[in-house]
This record gives structure tokens, sequence and C-alpha cells, in this order.
């Protein structure tokens, strides 16, 4: 399963969750330039044996055990690993720091890493291996997402051999079927040896479940509340979910695209994916400059297809959503 996008609108733009991705991406870079690979990984990941083999551990300072905690989440072993963690980042991220502000959500991402390679150390007190990604800190921020938004839904695609299909999966399921492939992974994990820290998936997810509680106990002041006036989006989201309405004789469809007033102003490109029946749909929808309030866009051709032959249109209205 891949998830695309959810339901849920973001008030601010999140600075803080792409400043995390882009500083991920440059130290993925750097590792790529040729440092040396092993050496790199076990100085800068998260090895449980330097910990608790004092043979091991006294070759490492008590700063440098302490600052691999930190660096351990930022490093990635290839391509796809940092591809699928910075993908599942962008998607859930966000709607966390919409709730937190960017300077609470960085220290909530921050922690919620660390406390994965504690949980994971516990529960591999002995290895020699070095953990690395940014998984146990993302686990952290799905976690606090099933808390805020178990309703939303996430549209995700699950290609099917070559025909790609797209469902709109309530959260609270797609969390869960992510959160029993953890458990699975991290129960066989402890009968075989796996390159893969299944146990800090499981112990950022908890922990961002605990910390989310811990943090919203705090209200908005000072630098959050002028952050959150900096920061707050001037568009609406570019892909967008439209559930089309229908009269049984009626060949056409109706729904509503929303979009900023900034946008109905300058005029946005969006994408929109139209569940209609079995079917999905991903289409192009240009706004043109000027648009007003309730102003309808025809999608000529892109309605239902009559017994007769005749194929109607999709008329969507358009909503400016900060009016």
């Amino acid at each position: 399963m891949i998830p695309l996008r959810d339901t849920e609108p973001s008030q601010n733009y999140p600075i803080a969750n792409h400043a995390i991705i882009g500083v991920n991406i440059l130290v993925y870079l750097i590792w790529l330039a040729g440092a040396d690979s092993s050496r790199f990984m076990y100085y800068y990941g998260l090895v449980p044996a330097r910990y608790t083999v004092s043979h091991v551990a006294a070759y490492f300072t008590l700063g440098q055990q302490l600052f691999a905690f930190i660096t351990f989440m930022f490093l990635h072993g290839g391509f796809w690993h940092i591809l699928s963690n910075m993908w599942f980042l962008y998607i859930f991220g966000s709607k966390i720091e919409d709730r937190l502000g960017p300077l609470r959500y960085l220290l909530f991402y921050l922690l919620c890493g660390a406390f994965s390679g504690i949980f994971y150390l516990i529960m591999n007190l002995r290895s020699n291996t070095p953990i690395v990604g940014a998984s146990g800190a993302i686990a952290g921020v799905i976690g606090a997402y099933l808390i805020l938004h178990p309703g939303a839904k996430i549209l995700t695609l699950i290609p099917i051999i070559i025909i790609p299909v797209f469902l709109e999966i309530p959260a609270f399921i797609f969390i869960g079927v992510w959160l029993l492939f953890q458990l699975t992974n991290a129960l066989e994990s402890s009968a075989h040896v796996s390159n893969i820290a299944w146990w800090a998936h499981i112990g950022g997810f908890i922990f961002g479940i605990i910390l989310l509680k811990f943090f919203n106990s705090f209200p908005d002041i000072g630098v959050t509340q002028t952050l959150r006036k900096a920061t707050t989006r001037k568009k609406t989201h570019r892909l967008q979910i439209i559930r089309p309405t229908s009269l049984a004789s009626d060949p056409h469809l109706y729904g509503e695209i929303r979009v900023s007033a900034y946008e109905a102003f300058t005029g946005a490109q969006k994408m929109v994916n139209i569940p209609w029946g079995f079917y999905n749909r991903m289409l192009r929808v240009t706004i043109p400059p000027g648009i007003g309030e309730k102003r309808k866009l025809r999608l000529k051709g892109q309605g239902k297809m009559m017994p007769d032959g005749v194929k109607g249109d999709l008329l969507l209205d358009v909503i400016i959503a900060d009016k």
C-alpha cells in the first residue's frame, strides 16, 4: 500500500517537516559522496553493543554515545530506504506540525526518534549491528496521526500486477494494517536475524502517542503563534479527492473543487481523484485566474456513460476555502 495523500487539510506550511526531509536528503548525499560506509554507519548509527559491551564502549566518549541517538535517524542505507521514509514523513508529518507548530513538532520528532532507538537497544542489548533510518521517528508521527485524525481517509495506491488501483482507506485501518505488519516482523526478527529495526518502529509508535498527549497539554504562545501566522498556507492541496453526485437520468456528474482566495486570483493547476462506483480516475484541472465563488468548471466527457451512448460532463463548483 502506497499512501498518496490524506483528506485532512493543513492550515500552515510545514516548514519544520520540510527542513527535516531536506536534512535527511543532504546527509544521504554526503554519504553517497564517498564516506567510508561501514565506518560512517558504525560511528553515527545506533549500535547497542556500544552501550552494553564494555570493551566496545571504551572507544567512544559520552558525547559520541549520546550524539548517536540523534544522528542515526538521519542516516539511510539506500535510495529506496530514504525514499519510502521521506514519502511517509511528507504525507503524515505536516498534519502533526499543523497541530503542534514548527518548534514543538521538531522537538517531538527528535524525541520520538531517540525513544525509538532506546526501545530497540533494550530489545537487542548486545547487537553489534548499527541501525539507521528515520523509521522510528516517523512511526511516532504515525502514532500521533492516529490519535489526531483516526477518521481521515488515506488515498492509497495498491498496484495489482500492472494495474494501479486507487482506494480511500480510513486512517485507522491503514495505520492498523501498518502496525500489524510492524508487529509481525518484530516478533519474527526476535527469532531470526533482521537488518530492519522493527522494534524501533514499535517503540517510536508508542512514544509518539504518549508524547502527543504531553505536547498537546501546552497552549500556543509566543514564537509558536508568530510562526503560525507566518506559515499560513496560500494554496490548497494540489491533489484533491472529489466525490461526485448525479441523478439516475442525468448523464452529468456534479462535485466541488476547493481553492484559496490567492489561487482564485492567480489561477492554479490541480490533480483530482474521482471515485465513482468501482472506478477511480485521476484528472488534471485548470483553475483560470480571476475565477469567482460558485463558478462552474466543465470537464467534457468525464461524466456518466448512458445506455444510449451519450457521455455526460463533470461539473465542478469552485469553492473558495478561506473566503
